[in-house]
């Protein structure tokens, strides 16, 4: 059997950053914070994003979290 040992988090924010005048697709600026606790709750990291969001001059478009882990036998 194998066991998860959590090693990192990141916190994403993505940004609309307007529309490529060429294609008209939508264009994206991202925003990201290291060393995020890795016990840190989906809502407390929402909460935070949603604190961030309105000091940025971009419309926020989503967040993501990307957590790494240490995968080994037991």
């Amino acid at each position: 059997m194998a066991v998860a040992e959590h090693l990192d988090s990141r916190l994403k924010l993505t940004f609309q950053n307007g529309l490529d005048p060429i294609s008209g697709r939508e264009l994206y600026k991202t925003k990201s914070f290291n060393n995020v606790k890795t016990a840190a709750t989906a809502d407390q990291l929402f909460a935070i994003a949603s604190a961030l969001a309105p000091l940025q001059q971009l419309t926020l478009s989503s967040v993501k979290r990307n957590d790494t882990e240490l995968l080994m036998a037991e």
